[in-house]
């Protein structure tokens, strides 16, 4: 009989493979665009702290959500206190090949984002990992710290309150100024 052996991988490893993945989520659980990048480092802070505890009974990537859920939570209580930074000078502009198709893009996002919003923290978690990230539901219900009935029943009032914002706001978006 052969044991298993579970090698822990290094920080830059993890976020090599893992930060596109960190960034996405960290917006879909509602961290603001300006904020994503110090909230995304304190998630990876988290990482490099708690790797050797890592004990691979869950995937990888299960693992770094859950502390993706905890740091956006933190976030959430207090955004409240932070504010906008003002500079002197305007961002860089990027120059897109497309236009009206990156604008629609934003849009969309931004629709996305706000309809998110709208979704109790339990709700968007299963929504954003099983339906935007693509997971599975056992994992998703491992990093969510819920049964997996739980999970399917949050996934399904997710799926029913984002289609209604998502009618409400086609409807909206096509009424006539």
């Amino acid at each position: 009989m052969e044991l298993q052996t579970h090698t822990t991988p290094n920080v830059a490893a993890v976020f090599k493979e893992h930060g596109p993945y960190v960034w996405r989520v960290l917006r879909r659980l509602g961290v603001r665009e300006s904020d994503v990048e110090d909230v995304c480092q304190e998630v990876f802070v988290v990482v490099h702290r708690r790797l050797a505890d890592f004990e691979g009974r869950s995937s990888l990537r299960t693992w770094v959500y859950g502390i993706c859920i905890r740091t956006a939570s933190d976030y959430r209580k207090r955004a409240v206190h932070r504010r906008e930074v003002l500079t002197d000078e305007p961002p860089e502009l990027v120059s897109a090949s497309d236009p009206h198709g990156e604008l629609a893009s934003k849009r969309a996002r931004a629709t996305l984002d706000l309809i998110l919003a709208s979704l109790d923290d339990d709700k968007r978690e299963v929504f954003v990992l099983y339906e935007i990230e693509g997971l599975g539901m056992a994992e998703v219900c491992e990093a969510a710290s819920c049964p997996l009935q739980t999970g399917y029943s949050r996934l399904h009032a997710a799926r029913a309150l984002v289609q209604e914002a998502a009618l409400k706001a086609r409807d909206e978006g096509s009424r006539p100024s």
